[in-house]
């Protein structure tokens, strides 16, 4: 029944009869169908009311199939929007006539062109276009693989899936991800495993998986290859005393060196700080020694270290496989072995595997662990001794030369050729040599105050020299200890002074305004030159040994000893002699105008004690 608002609505309109049947639409009625006579009143009938119902059920139906073409179209538009803002490029392939059914809006961006009703073989990725009538991409319905494509220098990952197609036909839908980023990030992972960060050079593990292959191919083929061990001599006087960032360069600048040496390219590793290892396969084993040979010029000649000059020389072992041994651990256990016995020869040499040697790194390790426990403990182990340093003329003791020796709880008397090159290959060089420079201080302290004024000389490592807290750390020492600076002769090594002459000669100007006094030990025994006298502004030049053993049958000895002699009187430079053993040599050096001299002839090195004892007249 209408409502009374709705009569008067239908007056208004002068509508007398209506009939109104809803239209239904997923179960719930969502429109009317509305019949209305407006022009005399009617009864409506069955056989009318079923007309009109039959009527609605034709229009029903229309507009389920109208909504149903706007769902479809909407949900098209939906999909086709989905597919082309996807990241993957999208195409559908006839696997019958290789027609390119559909393609998205990403695959068009890849391929800078419509594919649709093109076929397959028009477009291809990589160096090469497929062969589509045996394409396993094609022909498979479950296809996948990484394709490279150097035209965009970009990496796909192609999947291929058989699905049915709107005519109900089988077809291929192919999918193409752009993973490049992921191939970057997989090649700087597998970049971090193999090489070292610095250097860029193939790392440890990297190197243990080359020569376990090297070393099969040598077993199976019968052929022999090498193994070089590279220790850099003076690098931790580099690092530790400049800086790392003059390490780093350094270490930069001698893998470059190493990978332009012929045959060895691929096969250098940096192995450790300052190790170094190349690997010679048996395919390049004939090269051995001039490889070698090339290794060894690269560290001839100094390494330019931000405008200045630095020499960083090495100590290289080397051992065959497989007849030295079949092992990757084993081998590079004894190339380290072979290599220290060529550091302890006097660096900037290589030696072969020795068996022999092997027994002396079980002692080696040995002493590593006693100097490490006796430096932790405060140093006491280490003692000074002192050789005297006599006047020519005279042949009294004028001074000495202070010595180090470990008494050591465990291992017993140890020389300074048993631990100080290890010492200095393990960098513990440095408080070692404070602790030295400290207790000598203090030993020429003690007799200043007993009214004997003497030199005390003592030898500054490369490492301490080459710290930047040098000056204070000698000024510091010399305030505690309260020692005459004037009675203290600090001596640097020949080969030292040329690295960084500009440093060096800085460093030296800031000690002797301290007091102490600058000798030039070893002089004459590596790169020579006479300008270093004048250049250093030096007190003291110390004459090697080398020089003094023939000098009684070697004219250029005498010549030289002469001439430096005389040149450095000029200069007001004394001059020390070292090395002298016997009263022949002594009558010479003495004719000649030497001011000091020094050698078993007047003392060997001996306790403090003892020094004081013989040479200053103390009693206890």
């Amino acid at each position: 029944m209408a409502t009374e608002e709705e009569v008067k609505i239908l007056s208004n309109l002068k509508v007398d009869s209506l009939l109104a049947i809803p239209l239904v639409l997923g179960g719930r009625p969502v429109m009317h169908a509305v019949f209305a006579e407006n022009r005399k009143k009617r009864v409506w009938h069955s056989n009318s009311i079923l007309f009109v119902a039959d009527i609605c059920k034709v229009l029903q139906t229309i507009l389920e199939k109208k909504i149903s073409n706007n769902s479809l179209v909407n949900s098209y538009t939906a999909l086709r929007e989905i597919l082309d803002n996807i990241g993957s490029g999208i195409y559908v392939v006839d696997p019958k006539t290789r027609e390119i059914l559909f393609c998205n809006e990403t695959m068009k961006r890849i391929v800078k062109e419509d594919m649709v009703g093109k076929h397959c073989w028009d477009f291809h990725l990589g160096e090469r276009q497929y062969d589509c009538d045996n394409c396993p991409m094609i022909n498979n319905p479950t296809y996948f693989r990484e394709v490279y494509d150097n035209r965009l220098d970009t990496w796909f990952d192609i999947k291929n899936t058989e699905i049915t197609w709107v005519n109900s036909n089988k077809v291929s839908l192919c999918t193409m991800t752009d993973i490049t980023e992921k191939k970057k990030y997989e090649k700087r992972i597998e970049f971090q495993a193999n090489n070292d960060f610095l250097t860029g050079l193939y790392n440890r593990m990297r190197c243990e998986s080359d020569l376990a292959m090297c070393i099969e191919e040598a077993v199976v083929n019968g052929g022999r290859g090498a193994l070089l061990f590279v220790d850099l001599d003076d690098f931790k006087h580099i690092n530790d005393g400049l800086g790392h960032q003059y390490g780093d360069l350094l270490l930069k600048m001698i893998s470059v060196g190493l990978q332009q040496i012929d045959g060895i390219e691929e096969h250098c590793y940096r192995v450790g700080g300052d190790e170094f290892i190349v690997i010679i396969n048996p395919d390049e084993i004939g090269k051995c020694d001039k490889i070698v040979s090339a290794i060894m010029q690269l560290f001839d000649k100094p390494w330019c270290l931000n405008g200045a000059e630095y020499y960083c020389k090495m100590s290289m072992g080397i051992v065959h496989f497989p007849d030295e041994g079949n092992e990757v651990h084993e081998l590079i256990k004894k190339a380290d072995i072979a290599m220290y016995d060529a550091k302890k020869s006097g660096k900037n040499q290589y030696r072969y595997y020795n068996a022999k040697e092997e027994d002396k790194s079980v002692k080696r390790l040995d002493i590593e662990k006693n100097m490490r426990s006796a430096i932790s403990v405060g140093c006491n182990e280490f003692e000074v001794y002192v050789q005297p340093i006599v006047d020519a003329a005279t042949a009294k003791c004028v001074g000495g030369e202070a010595l180090i020796r470990w008494n050591s709880g465990n291992l017993g008397f140890l020389g300074p050729t048993e631990f100080i090159p290890l010492a200095e290959h393990l960098g513990l060089i440095t408080p070692i040599g404070s602790y030295f420079l400290k207790k000598a201080c203090e030993a020429n302290k003690r007799w200043s105050d007993m009214g004997i004024d003497v030199h005390l000389h003592v030898n500054l490592s490369v490492v301490q020299l080459m710290k930047n807290s040098i000056v204070e750390d000698v000024r510091d020492i010399i305030e505690e200890t309260g020692v005459k600076p004037e009675n203290m002769v600090l001596e640097i090594t020949e080969n030292l002074a040329i690295n960084d002459m500009t440093r060096v000669r800085n460093i030296i100007r800031q000690l002797k305004e301290i007091g102490v006094s600058i000798a030039l030990d070893d002089f004459g025994t590596g790169y020579s030159s006479l300008n270093y006298i004048k250049q250093l502004d030096l007190d003291i030049i110390k004459v090697d040994r080398t020089f003094i053993t023939d000098i009684v049958s070697d004219d250029y000895a005498k010549v030289f000893v002469k001439l430096i002699t005389e040149l450095s009187e000029k200069l007001n430079v004394a001059v020390c002699i070292e090395g002298v053993e016997d009263k022949v040599q002594y009558k010479i050096l003495k004719k000649m105008g030497v001011k000091t001299i020094q050698g078993f002839y007047f003392g060997k090195p001996m306790p403090i004690y003892k020094f004081e004892e013989e040479f200053l007249g103390i009693k206890e």
